[in-house]
């Protein structure tokens, strides 16, 4: 099974496994207050996965996919649960002759309560992704929170099974899971999985700034294309950010990351890093991996998109079979690590290098990519860009016959939202028509 098919999987199984041990609890319970217990349970479940996924622990990867996919993920739990949520809320959950309240329940009551308003506030700020990235990242850490009073109210709220049952010890284990996923983000930066490493150089590159760091013990090991998360002492804000290494790996040890001024982060890091800043990398990251085969392959990258592509073409040998990179710019004098890319182009006669500035000649199209093979049923396509283009792009060369499996790319966004803009512009057009 697909790693990715093997995540879904799991959670698929482990938010329908609750139904097991509804039907004995249907014979003594009303059934709608019964189902909005259902939905309680698969809501916590949810949040549950949802912190797993955030501690970018190796597994993660491995069970769900590239952590591209796994944030998506991440994204759909939390979305799904607080839809759970607010159905649990809203249909009446009460059953009589539970037991007697006391003050721990009353307690446990009002926890759950608080978890869902605030839960519903940091869902709405997730998805409403004009608020700053910083304000985001710092709102985000109560949603472990907001979780954690959640299970507290799981487990002493009045509810037709016990915590000693199957049903409940299997909803308490992905609580105490959950709750020590959320833990361990909020740990101390020693106690995770980390390397450090220092900024031994910076270097204007086109319009972004090429940031080398050496390491100052074990070094990182990595593949061509992949990212990892940094934090920067001294940089504007302790938040990590995720960057791509623009670097295969060699003896050195070292890393380089290359940061284009996309952002308030971006821009202000430029001007506040200094070589001799300390670096805490965390990581590796991502599938985006090129696979050989002798076949045709096309890179695609746009503006800073060029990252993982610099890193691939450096590990490129002799042996490699044809490459031909389209690197798409406003304008040349922009294009980060061009000179480095021409003189391995030079050096490697299967690898051919294309500049295409868009403010000269206008957005590239599927037509002149394809043209560079008449094999299209075999070539590979890699794309690192803007959604809308990889969108373009590729149904442009499925009508010139590249499959879709045969285009490849990282569909990375820490944070994203839910499509509001696109369903608001669909509404307009067909209200004005």
């Amino acid at each position: 099974m697909h790693l990715k098919g093997l995540g879904l999987s799991i959670v698929a199984a482990a938010l329908a496994a609750p139904i097991i041990w509804l039907p004995a609890l249907a014979q003594k319970h009303d059934m709608v207050a019964l189902f909005s217990q259902y939905l309680g349970i698969a809501a916590l479940i949810a949040m549950a996965l949802s912190q797993i996924i955030a501690t970018r622990l190796g597994f993660v990867e491995r069970i769900f996919g590239g952590l591209d996919r796994s944030y998506i993920l991440h994204k759909w739990l939390g979305i799904g649960a607080m839809a759970a949520l607010l159905l649990h809320d809203t249909v009446d959950a009460e059953m009589r002759g539970l037991g007697r309240e006391t003050l721990l329940v009353e307690a446990a009551e009002t926890a759950g309560e608080i978890s869902l308003y605030g839960l519903l506030i940091l869902v709405v700020i997730t998805i409403t992704t004009f608020i700053p990235y910083h304000l985001w990242r710092w709102t985000h850490r109560f949603m472990g929170a907001c979780f954690a009073m959640g299970a507290f109210h799981y487990l002493f709220m009045l509810k037709p099974f016990s915590n000693g049952d199957p049903l409940g010890l299997f909803v308490s284990a992905f609580c105490a899971v959950g709750v020590l996923a959320f833990l361990y983000r909020l740990a101390p930066p020693a106690l995770r999985r980390n390397r450090q490493y220092r900024v031994s150089g910076m270097q204007r590159s086109g319009n972004a700034t090429a940031i080398t760091m050496t390491p100052e013990a074990r070094p990182l090991k990595y593949r061509p294309g992949q990212f990892a998360f940094v934090t920067f002492g001294g940089a504007p804000g302790t938040e990590p950010h995720p960057f791509t290494i623009s670097k295969a790996p060699d003896e050195t040890g070292q890393i380089r990351m290359t940061v284009a001024g996309l952002g308030d982060y971006t821009s202000r890091l430029r001007q506040s890093l200094q070589v001799g800043s300390t670096a805490r990398i965390e990581g590796p990251f991502g599938r985006f991996e090129r696979r050989p085969s002798g076949a045709q392959e096309i890179w695609i990258a746009a503006g800073i998109g060029i990252t993982p592509f610099v890193a691939w073409a450096q590990a490129l040998t002799e042996a490699d079979g044809p490459v031909a990179l389209f690197y798409c710019v406003p304008k040349q004098t922009g294009a980060a690590h061009l000179e480095e890319l021409k003189e391995i182009a030079g050096q490697l006669p299967k690898f051919t290098l294309q500049i295409h500035a868009t403010g000269e000649q206008g957005r590239i199209d599927a037509e002149t990519i394809a043209g560079v093979t008449d094999d299209h049923a075999t070539t590979k396509v890699y794309f690192c860009g803007p959604k809308a283009m990889r969108k373009s792009l590729a149904a442009g060369l499925a009508r010139r016959g590249v499959a879709a499996r045969r285009f490849h790319y990282e569909e990375f966004e820490i944070r994203s939202g839910i499509g509001l803009r696109g369903l608001a512009a669909w509404v307009f057009d067909k209200a004005t028509r």
